[in-house]
């Protein structure tokens, strides 16, 4: 039995799909399922097990029993099974690309294949730090021997969005059994399918139980799981009001939590950036070809006024020729919001802003209510100018294609709208002046920066948030060490 029956098997057909504890793949213990829906056309592609609390206690209890010999096992060998996943995935990169589009309705050339290759890199990477977990020697003298060791620290327990599943599930994978931990990863209910193809590669190579992989509602699997006793480690990754949820449940029990949660982050253009090249890194820093599913999406611009009606007006035509339309399409740019729930959440939005009389359109609006469009949760990429910072579409994270843009003219100003949010997990500057850019990044707070360019996440670089947005770093080595490990001191008396 394999996670998914007939992987390959034409779209249309109904999958059935199983959860890996210990392992073995199994349905829940209850034998209730749940369907996977297509967002682009709205028709169920799969079937998979609703697991519930009896089922986090099995793979849980799993992960706890394979831990010894996982943590026994040498760092540098760990590294090398890690990058033998990415060898094998490597060879499934097309079949991950068309699961993740046809789950997630993100377009497969732009989105769901980079995705793919990104996660064969993250166990690439993670599986070369199996060397570098090491300690440190402290001088206390002739007579004292006295050293640290980094150990892991047990069971992690892992939840991850449907926005880019893959890959962020590798980005949990990697380091936690990289550092000798064991999991039990919780995929999200609207892309489980994607995520458990990585785990059905994983498992070909991975002792059993060292990775368990769940699959059901939040309330019903996500929090039992974040409850459990045994587990050690909590690692989110979501919206910032379930991450205030899954914070309190390792408060209860002093566990170990990383977060990595929303943003709204700001994107400041200054006069000296009216270009072509800027035009194209808002687009890519707003993640429009994601439909903007991504919590570090640019979608607060200000923009000098100087600039501001030419630079949005070139801005607006770039983003109406991007190609919106079926994920499995090649030719297809944009593809689909995740659900017929968030599909809604982001047309209120766009309602609210048609609303605002202060504010006019540059592009885009409510989606079609018929044609190829309406046969999906296809949203239109929308625009609004002359928005001011006190919105509602400018505090709160949209999730979806919805782009604000803010005149200023004095720095100071647009670096204090910038950082008035409780958000702070990226921010964009734009600007030829390199002192001026780099002081403005250095004065935001937000936990990446980029500068002169809007590009994704790069492996060995410490990602996380300030504020709201999160606690805890990761991509990185030093991710790694601070959020799958624990610092143990040995002092020995050689004198006796």
């Amino acid at each position: 039995m394999t996670a998914v029956t007939k992987t390959r098997m034409n779209e249309a057909a109904i999958r059935k799909a199983h959860m890996l504890i210990g392992g073995k793949w199994v349905g829940s213990a209850s034998g209730e399922v749940f369907e996977v829906e297509n967002p682009a056309n709205r028709r169920s592609i799969a079937e998979v097990p609703r697991g519930r609390a009896e089922d986090v206690d099995r793979a849980v209890k799993a992960a706890a029993e394979a831990f010894p010999a996982w943590s026994r096992t040498t760092p540098r060998e760990r590294g090398r099974l890690l990058a033998r996943i990415a060898d094998a995935l490597e060879e499934r990169v097309e079949e991950l690309a068309r699961t993740v589009a046809l789950e997630t309705g993100n377009a497969i050339r732009t989105q769901s294949r980079p995705e793919a290759k990104v996660t064969v890199d993250v166990f690439r990477y993670f599986g070369g730090l199996g060397g570098e977990l090491k300690g440190e020697t402290i001088p206390l003298g002739e007579q004292i021997l006295s050293y640290t060791r980094r150990e892991p620290l047990g069971v992690v327990g892992a939840i991850i969005p449907w926005n880019a599943p893959v890959s962020l599930g590798a980005v949990k994978i990697g380091p936690a059994l990289c550092a000798g931990n064991t999991m039990v990863l919780k995929a999200a209910e609207d892309a489980p399918l994607g995520v458990l193809l990585l785990a059905e590669v994983c498992q070909q190579i991975l002792p059993p139980g060292v990775l368990n992989v769940l699959t059901g509602y939040g309330e019903e699997c996500g929090a039992p799981l974040a409850v459990h006793p045994l587990v050690r480690k909590l690692s989110f990754t979501g919206s910032t009001e379930v991450g205030k949820l899954v914070m309190h449940a390792a408060a209860d029990r002093i566990v170990p939590i990383s977060l990595e949660l929303g943003g709204k982050s700001p994107s400041i253009v200054f006069p000296d950036a009216n270009e072509d090249w800027v035009i194209e890194g808002m687009i890519s820093a707003m993640r429009f070809t994601r439909q903007s599913q991504s919590c570090t999406a640019g979608s607060r611009l200000f923009l000098h006024r100087d600039i501001f009606d030419d630079f949005l007006e070139r801005l607006g035509r770039k983003v109406t020729a991007l190609k919106l339309g079926d994920p499995l399409d090649e030719a297809s740019d944009i593809g689909t919001i995740i659900n017929e729930k968030q599909f809604k959440k982001v047309c209120g939005y766009v309602e609210d802003g048609l609303k605002q009389r202060a504010g006019r359109v540059v592009i885009g609006g409510l989606p079609p209510k018929e044609g190829p469009l309406s046969e999906g949760y296809y949203a239109i990429p929308t625009i609004f100018a002359n928005a001011a910072n006190d919105w509602r579409l400018a505090r709160e994270e949209i999730f979806g294609p919805v782009l604000v843009a803010i005149p200023w003219t004095d720095e100071a100003d647009a670096i204090r709208m910038a950082n008035d949010s409780h958000y702070g997990l990226a921010a964009y500057v734009w600007s030829h002046d390199l002192g001026r850019a780099l002081r403005t990044a250095h004065a935001i707070e937000s936990g990446w920066v980029q500068v002169n360019q809007g590009v994704g996440q790069s492996l060995g670089q410490p990602y996380g948030g300030y504020k709201q947005s999160g606690i805890g770093r990761e991509f990185s080595l030093d991710g790694m060490l601070d959020s799958y490990t624990q610092s143990k001191t040995i002092t020995v008396n050689l004198t006796h």
